[in-house]
């Protein structure tokens, strides 16, 4: 299928948080319809395909290598990783987590914290020296994951105790080299700087430190300057086990099992409130000749 810029464009908008969060709180998406438009994908579809299965159709084309966009890869992570290497119920998924003066594109926590960086066909890895550099500080195992175009310079860039995965034309990831565990590298201020402060409490209180009783404008300071103090170490096993508690993704393990396979990714990192849940999956099983008219 030769598509153009636009049609490209929109069937990556089509994965979009806007989409997915308007599903899920008016039950439709006028986004969606217009979008889907301008792929052309219909003309594909059986005729009582649904929305979910609209979704299907256009992740396949995405996928193709040369098409994928970094929603691929995060996809690739989540099926492969998350819900192939480990479960819902025993590891955690975070996205867009700060990390020094970075976000991370994902990183899954289960018996350590390890970080993907998303490097697809799409991106440049002009900034990737100071990406790792910086997860370094937060996460004990870091990886690039790129395509199979990227991997030569990616390899040249990074240092030898990062880990490298590739996205190989029919969708497979392959390690290429595999990152050190090391937690004792990590710096325990910036790793307060990525959490919420009751996380950063509940990790003082699990290592046996007091959370001083300061008025709530010096609270933060006060917490920062303890954990200055803490073992890397220590500090990261907190992490991983307060995360996996106050991130867990297990309440959406239904939600999950009532997406299509295109939007697992989209349901573990998109919020929604519980209440719109159900809404969302009657959106994506609504008949695509009904959800044109959404426009």
């Amino acid at each position: 299928m030769v598509l153009s810029s636009t049609q490209l464009s929109a069937m990556t908008r089509l994965f979009s948080s806007a989409v997915f969060r308007e599903m899920a709180r008016k039950g439709r998406s006028p986004l969606f319809a217009r979008l889907f438009d301008l792929t052309e994908i219909g003309e594909g579809c059986a005729g009582d395909a649904t929305v979910g299965q609209a979704f299907d159709a256009a992740f396949n084309v995405l996928k193709t290598a040369g098409r994928r966009d970094e929603y691929v890869y995060r996809s690739a992570l989540t099926h492969n990783v998350l819900m192939g290497t480990h479960s819902l119920n025993t590891a955690c998924m975070l996205t867009e987590f700060r990390a020094g003066a970075c976000k991370a594109d994902l990183a899954i926590l289960n018996g350590t914290a390890t970080v993907y960086e998303i490097k697809s066909e799409r991106d440049s890895l002009a900034r990737l020296a100071n990406q790792v550099a910086n997860y370094k500080q937060v996460f004990a195992k870091v990886y690039v994951i790129a395509s199979e175009g990227h991997v030569a310079s990616v390899l040249e860039t990074v240092p030898v105790d990062v880990g490298v995965m590739m996205l190989a034309p029919r969708y497979r990831i392959t390690t290429v080299r595999e990152a050190e565990d090391r937690p004792d590298r990590i710096c325990p201020a910036i790793v307060f700087d990525s959490l919420r402060s009751v996380e950063a409490a509940a990790i003082l209180k699990s290592l046996g430190i007091e959370v001083p009783d300061v008025p709530n404008t010096q609270r933060h300071s006060t917490m920062r300057a303890l954990f200055e103090d803490l073992d890397p170490m220590s500090v990261h096993r907190a992490m991983v086990t307060t995360l996996k508690r106050t991130r867990d993704l297990a309440p959406l393990r239904e939600l999950v099992d009532h997406l299509p396979r295109s939007l697992h990714a989209a349901a573990l990192s998109i919020q929604i409130r519980r209440a719109d849940h159900d809404r969302l999956v009657e959106a994506v099983s609504t008949p695509l000749g009904a959800a044109i008219a959404w426009a």
